[in-house]
């Protein structure tokens, strides 16, 4: 004898029931990616190709903070753009650019480096300059590494087991590598609102974080003076403090082209024009703006203001500011009170 058929009412409760389980998933998954991505309307930032009509990349303000770290320490050891595209590949695969304190077996951090195969201590590689440095560390004893498909260089130093998972982050570690480098002028912005893990902010903040990416020796402290009143900047690039009426403002000066960067005795420097590291620590200060709460940028003419409705980098003629901070020679940094 055959079962009963189910009857409709007992088919249309069985389909309100799938229907509500299907919208409980759906705000599962909508909840999980906002708890990755910070939240509902957290900000966010943006780069662009330098060719009309190009490619973009969305990311998080964490994330731009630790790729502007990882470019940073990647340009101070005087390795190339494509030494920084292939780090940030690695970082984007390893850990979706994020600080995590898991990972498979014993793996931590931006590179998911393990203490157990010699990579550092636990404290060492959560520190991002540390494992920035270390992977560069690495990555400079692959023969030819620069002439190496992205993800044979990336394996050579990660030795994973997903080799070619590194090939599919290229594009977007080539478009944050130009601006992060200098490459690309005005090609990264944030909204620049704060975030909600914000240690420390004002020109000291700015200044800590600058030595702490860039390193002790690209900031010295000479003629550096509160007021803007120091003695002409020496060639590397020195921070000083000058105070603001509507907020406080960190001056970077960036050095002549004439004045190469960086450079040890066994290994002559990388010459980068003024223009690339000027525009590298204009886009290093947007990278950190949620973070240490900037509220404008200007090189070279141009200027980022945090929350303004697009957040793109505008002529300051248009901005209104003063033609001494339109100057090509520094990079000003204005941060909230």
């Amino acid at each position: 004898m055959s079962e009963p058929s189910p009857t409709p009412q007992r088919r249309g409760r069985l389909l309100r029931c799938l229907a509500a389980l299907l919208v409980l998933l759906a705000v599962a998954g909508y909840l999980v990616v906002q708890y990755v991505n910070g939240g509902p309307g957290a900000p966010g930032c943006k780069v662009v190709s330098s060719e009309e009509g190009g490619a973009s990349y969305r990311f998080t303000p964490e994330q731009a903070v630790n790729a502007a770290t990882i470019a940073a320490v990647g340009t101070g050891r005087d390795m190339p753009e494509r030494a920084v595209t292939i780090a940030l590949a690695t970082a984007l695969q390893e850990s979706g650019l994020r600080n995590i304190e898991h990972g498979d077996r014993d793996s931590l951090g931006l590179f998911q480096q393990r203490p157990s195969q010699g990579w550092g201590t636990q404290k060492q590689i959560m520190d991002p300059t540390y494992a920035a440095g270390i992977f560069y560390e690495h990555l400079a004893k692959v023969p030819g590494y620069t002439e190496l498909p992205l993800t044979v260089a990336a394996q050579r130093v990660q030795r994973s087991g997903f080799p070619e998972a590194y090939a599919k982050h290229e594009p977007d570690a080539a478009l944050l590598a130009a601006a992060l480098t200098g490459q690309a002028a005005a090609s990264l912005t944030c909204d620049g609102r704060p975030g909600t893990q914000v240690a420390a902010t004002g020109p000291d903040a700015v200044r800590a974080a600058l030595v702490r990416d860039f390193g002790r020796d690209a900031f010295e402290e000479a003629g550096a003076e509160v007021g803007g009143q120091g003695t002409a900047p020496s060639k590397k690039p020195s921070p000083s403090v000058t105070a603001e009426a509507r907020g406080r403002t960190v001056t970077v000066p960036v050095p002549a082209d004439d004045a190469p960067a960086g450079g040890t005795d066994t290994k002559p420097p990388t010459r980068r024009t003024e223009r690339e590291r000027g525009w590298q620590l204009a886009h290093w200060a947007v990278a950190n703006s949620s973070a240490l709460r900037i509220e404008r940028v200007s090189y070279a003419g141009r200027q980022w203001t945090a929350g303004s409705t697009d957040s793109q980098w505008r002529s300051t003629a248009s901005a209104g500011t003063k033609g001494a901070e339109a100057s090509a020679g520094a990079v000003r940094i204005v941060t909230g009170q």
